[in-house]
């Protein structure tokens, strides 16, 4: 008898529905395949495990196609390795010899497919080749089997990227769009310095008009046994005319909110929660700016208990009445940072040279199931002298950036007086020329030996543009 792989994908069947069909008719919910199936990966997509976190910490659902279908499928546990190794991946051919059905009974009509064991993963076959849009692949969809964009264990609500924790991921985070005009009234506000007297009161506090100076990277602290549907967390330092103080997003607000709660946004704030500040933890240094930074209490943004209100102001609605302070930044050349103290903080602009290949470590932290971060090596110059600042710049969940810094064909120095000039255009231009400016913010002075380098913090920040015309900084 012929496997299914032999079998021909012409007409209205395919090698995936003669498995399915199999499947179905099967007296128990498990098929194996008398030949190994053979499928092109297009999609891989991990989380974290709900229904055997004392095992694995991770699951993985793989998304599969024969060329005239595509589904997901789970992937049983025990096959994880095949992705932990790095031979499991987008791209591969992956052979599969036994599959089940599996039913969610405490759900109604939730059911997915399973890959059970892996023959073999292999190059792609030439037959997938000439596939140009994936997506264009009708989903296999029926009654038996549920259709979802998200996890198919449904007690879990998103995807984490496939090696690191840290990052936005999937279509939960909504994307960076303009905001829209809004009307808001500043009649009844409260200052940042007045907070403490709200917060040891029963009063509710009033609204807040604040900027965003800096923002911190994605903290993720899910952990297996846990029942929260977004277990994530960003700190962002706000001032206004009064002072600084920090501000924390919990929760479902992040996948809402972080992409655009931008450096340099003007928030109105209402219903928010004040508490006690967790001071174990990095913040960023702010020495140009002559405001009280307020480290005994924070601003909580919760999605309930209350219901946060957010609203981003357009930046053309900004009063200068509102007497708001521009976003900070303490700028050293290439020439200075070889005098600076070990683990000093300082902002660096610089024309890109180099740029290495993103590379993983293990997380150092205990706690938790085990993670990676992810970083590159990058060379920037910025005229001062002929050395290059070295940059170890770590994912910063700014991937869109930090996966696409490439070094500059055309040989341009900087030079430092240009730099006010140049981060207005790297804010507000993000496209991709032949030439690179990178701006790190928040980097931190390494000094080993003889070598010095500047490392990225949970704070730094990056832009990078490409469209800076040097002729503009020339005739200033």
């Amino acid at each position: 008898m012929a496997g299914p792989a032999d079998r021909s994908d012409s007409g209205s069947g395919s090698a995936l529905q003669a498995v399915f069909e199999q499947l179905r008719s099967a007296h128990t919910l498990s098929l194996t395949l008398t030949g190994p199936l053979c499928l092109a990966v297009i999609a891989l997509d991990r989380y974290l495990s709900a229904q055997h976190p004392a095992a694995e910490s991770y699951s993985y659902d793989l998304t599969v196609t024969d060329g005239r279908w595509r589904i997901k499928c789970q992937l049983a546990d025990s096959l994880s390795r095949w992705v932990r190794t790095g031979s499991l991946r987008c791209g591969a051919g992956v052979l599969v010899s036994q599959l089940s059905m599996v039913h969610d009974e405490t759900r109604l009509s939730h059911s997915y497919i399973r890959i059970d064991s892996i023959h073999s993963v292999v190059e792609l076959p030439e037959r997938f080749l000439s596939i140009q849009d994936v997506g264009s692949i009708t989903e296999w969809c029926q009654d038996h089997v549920t259709r979802s964009d998200g996890p198919l264990q449904l007690s879990r609500k998103y995807y984490l990227p496939l090696w690191i924790n840290d990052d936005p991921y999937g279509s939960v985070w909504a994307p960076y769009s303009p905001p829209p005009d809004v009307v808001i009234d500043v009649s009844r506000i409260t200052l940042l310095a007045d907070l403490e007297a709200f917060f040891h009161s029963s009063r509710r506090p009033l609204p807040l008009l604040v900027r965003i100076l800096h923002r911190s990277r994605i903290r993720y602290y899910g952990k297996p046994g846990q029942n929260i549907d977004f277990p994530f967390q960003v700190y962002c330092e706000v001032a206004d005319q009064s002072g600084v103080m920090s501000m924390v997003v919990w929760n479902d607000l992040c996948p809402e909110w972080f992409n655009r709660l931008t450096v340099g946004s003007v928030l109105y704030l209402q219903q928010y929660s004040l508490k006690h500040s967790y001071q174990n933890r990095s913040r960023p240094h702010i020495r140009t700016l002559s405001l009280m930074t307020f480290h005994s209490i924070e601003i909580s943004l919760n999605p309930r208990s209350p219901a946060s209100v957010v609203t981003v102001i357009p930046p053309k609605s900004v009063q200068p009445q509102w007497d708001l302070p521009d976003v900070p930044y303490n700028f050293a050349t290439r020439s200075e940072v070889d005098s600076m103290n070990n683990n000093q903080a300082c902002d660096i602009i610089g024309l890109v040279t180099y740029v290495g290949r993103v590379e993983r470590i293990r997380s150092k932290e205990k706690t938790g199931p085990e993670k990676f971060w992810a970083y590159r090596w990058v060379h920037a110059v910025d005229g001062t002298t002929d050395s290059a600042f070295i940059l170890e710049i770590f994912s910063s969940s700014q991937p869109e950036i930090f996966n696409n810094i490439c070094p500059s064909k055309t040989a341009v120095r900087v030079h430092i007086h240009c730099i006010s000039l140049l981060l207005n255009y790297l804010i507000y231009d993000l496209s991709c020329s032949a030439v690179t400016y990178l701006v790190c913010t928040q980097m931190r002075v390494c000094k080993t030996g003889c070598s010095v380098y500047l490392t990225s913090s949970t704070e730094t920040h990056l832009f990078i543009t490409g469209r800076f015309q040097p002729e503009h900084s020339i005739s200033q």
